[in-house]
């Protein structure tokens, strides 16, 4: 704690406070004209008392406000799944007095000013506004590799794109930092090229290569015998093979910023502090993490829009919260899985449809589902029982707050990896979606709810995120390491 202490001599404290007040440090100091100024320092710093009149008080206000607030860019996919956390993330970093701009293409300029965050445009000419939605149709629309070719060549054109403007932009908005979403693999080199402190968040599961540790994009359970770390080394083999495109297109910039070539997972980390939005206990273990690795748990928003929901429609029967997030939305045949699984079932059934379709387009689904367009996640999910979902990790680690176990059928992406976690933990169970089918569901549904087991380890994995910190533990992690240009050691048992 910095404290400037001024005398109690004649001074005009009213022109203090106003001093005080302009240098407009929102939670980074508080002014008392009691106490004088108190300023929140990083952690480490030396501790440090000034005697000065309250003209004095205020200009240190204002020269520490300068060294000890920063401005944050943040740099994440255009996706729900990715801006929501991350602007969650923002939220706590301005909640700790920094001013935060978020890099962003013109379909995200909405929801981001929404949560009262600053916006600057960039890839307006690959990406102008109103395009994002022919992306999202067609990642809805696929599955498996298909799925995950599509949203490579998706990461190739932001790829592209950030490289060619977010160097300008973040000159332009004068950075002091980046926090950069593990997923948008130009990132670090951006960050590097400018000399810019960064940080490494995953809003997703941790796409790193690890022998113990099955790929993402896999169903494999977690085993750590030597044929188990073959296979894993295999499949991420294949990940780097596919992705080889995006790294040649980084490698050509780096060259022209006279940077070194990515070769290893390590070329696209930060060296300061790498953030993980997964609670440890919801991850396999792992042997090689670097001491700057934190689990946070879940970056979950202060307050989110109000969506109308008719809560006159609930019966009081055991609620299931069924949910295919806002990308995988558009597999209709899922959706009828979902309400025929649950068909004469003492429970009622609230599907939400997350934008990917109209109410009236499932008038025919099975039993008597609350079929709508969108819901209120959270405040349904304090109520449910069961989530059945695509394994989409933002509804996952919700349902897992609220103590809810879940029923997944991953589709794409990281989804089964976030299946095969599930399932380790004992939290639920998982339908593989090339074996989906209504009676498989049904058995995977009525298990969850009637088993003790699964509500348990569910509660337990409550208690690790409620345990973990969340955005507000990251927030001052990112602060320590731009603030600071140092590691930020993770100090947790």
């Amino acid at each position: 704690m910095f404290r400037v202490h001024y005398n109690d001599s004649s001074e005009n404290r009213d022109v203090g406070d106003h001093y005080a007040a302009e240098a407009g440090a929102r939670g980074v100091f508080t002014f008392s004209s009691r106490e004088g100024a108190c300023v929140r320092l990083p952690p480490g710093t030396e501790t440090t008392d000034v005697y000065t009149t309250v003209e004095d008080a205020a200009y240190n206000l204002i020269r520490l406000q300068r060294i000890f607030v920063a401005h944050i860019a943040l740099v994440c996919p255009p996706f729900s799944g990715h801006l929501n956390p991350m602007t969650a993330l923002g939220c706590a970093l301005q909640q700790r007095g920094h001013r935060v701009t978020v890099l962003g293409v013109a379909d995200v300029r909405t929801k981001v000013q929404a949560e009262g965050l600053e916006f600057y445009p960039i890839g307006h000419s690959d990406f102008p506004l109103g395009s994002m939605a022919e992306v999202i149709a067609q990642l809805g629309a696929l599955h498996g590799l298909a799925g995950v070719r599509y949203e490579l060549a998706d990461i190739q054109r932001r790829t592209i794109m950030l490289c060619r403007d977010a160097p300008a932009a973040l000159r332009a908005i004068q950075a002091d930092g980046v926090v950069v979403d593990r997923i948008e693999l130009s990132g670090a080199t951006i960050a590097e090229s400018l000399g810019l402190p960064f940080v490494t968040v995953y809003n997703a599961l941790m796409i790193d290569r690890d022998p113990w540790v099955p790929p993402v994009y896999t169903l494999w359970p977690y085993r750590t015998t030597r044929s188990a770390q073959l296979r894993n080394r295999l499949g991420a083999a294949l990940g780097l093979y596919i992705t080889r495109p995006v790294r040649s297109t980084l490698n050509a910039y780096r060259r022209q910023w006279h940077l070194p070539p990515v070769r290893s997972d390590a070329d696209f980390l930060s060296p300061l502090a790498q953030i993980s939005q997964l609670p440890a206990a919801f991850d396999f273990p792992r042997r090689s993490l670097p001491p700057y690795y934190h689990y946070t748990g879940p970056f979950l928003a202060r307050a989110r829009p109000s969506i109308p929901f008719p809560w006159d429609r609930l019966t009081g029967q055991p609620l299931v919260y069924a949910s295919l997030g806002t990308l995988q939305n558009r597999a209709r045949a899922v959706f009828h899985a979902m309400a025929a699984a649950c068909a004469g079932l003492d429970v009622q059934l609230v599907l939400t449809l997350g934008g990917g379709g109209k109410v009236s387009d499932y008038h025919d689904l099975l039993g008597s589902p609350l079929v709508v367009e969108y819901a209120p996640q959270l405040e349904l999910l304090a109520r449910a029982r069961l989530t059945i979902t695509h394994a989409g990790l933002n509804t996952v680690l919700e349902s897992l707050s609220y103590g809810v176990p879940l029923v997944a059928i991953p589709i794409t992406n990281d989804q089964p990896g976030v299946g095969s976690r599930l399932a380790w933990s004992g939290a639920g169970r998982v339908v593989p979606l090339a074996r989906l089918d209504a009676s498989r569901l049904r058995i995977a549904v009525r298990s969850v709810l009637a088993n003790p087991n699964y509500h348990r380890q569910a509660a337990r994995l409550r208690d690790a995120i409620q345990g973990s910190g969340g955005a507000p533990h990251a927030a001052a992690i990112v602060e320590q390491a731009v603030l600071t240009h140092t590691s930020v050691p993770n100090t947790t048992t």
